[in-house]
């Protein structure tokens, strides 16, 4: 298994729409591998192909808490069928823009298909900080960040912030 850089704030790539898993084959199934790795070594909860700069619709999962045994899901093709009328707010993070967390409202139930691990289609059901994080990391496979459910005004500054930092981290 091999820990994959993660891809930061301004780069592009983070806004590139991802494509579909066209079988789920060994290869694939090391690349959930590695992703996996990258995101229990972040550390994270949550980590879409795109943020390893593979514009695949794959993302894993793990909201088990620190003293409890790892639940890692997988979630290939995942597809958002149904929400819940209501909705719920939670203090979101992202490994791709570290050390920045907002407020973000989203329906605090969900429904999802997709194809697990092993490439058989399932329905997952999901409510609290799972619902949130998959609707968190389904979002990267469309292009869109969290901080684009935050105001423009604070969406501008974090954006201008991680700009700054990148072309720091070029000229250094």
């Amino acid at each position: 298994m091999t820990i994959k850089p993660i891809i930061y704030l301004p780069d592009p790539v983070l806004r590139q729409q991802s494509v579909a898993v066209e079988r789920v084959d060994s290869e694939i199934q090391s690349f959930i591998d590695d992703m996996l790795e990258t995101m229990y070594d972040a550390p994270g909860i949550g980590l879409a192909a795109i943020q390893v700069g593979v514009p695949r619709r794959l993302l894993v999962i793990d909201v088990a808490g620190k003293d409890e045994e790892p639940t890692p899901q997988v979630f290939i093709n995942p597809e958002l069928v149904a929400t819940g009328d209501e909705t719920s707010l939670y203090e979101e993070g992202c490994l791709s823009i570290p050390d920045y967390y907002a407020q973000v409202e989203r329906p605090a139930t969900i429904t999802v298909k997709h194809l697990d691990r092993e490439g058989k289609e399932q329905v997952t059901e999901a409510d609290g900080l799972l619902a949130t994080c998959l609707q968190h990391e389904i979002d990267h496979l469309n292009g869109v960040l969290f901080i684009d459910h935050i105001s423009k005004l604070k969406r501008d500054m974090v954006v201008r912030k991680f700009t700054k930092l990148a072309k720091a981290r070029v000229t250094a």
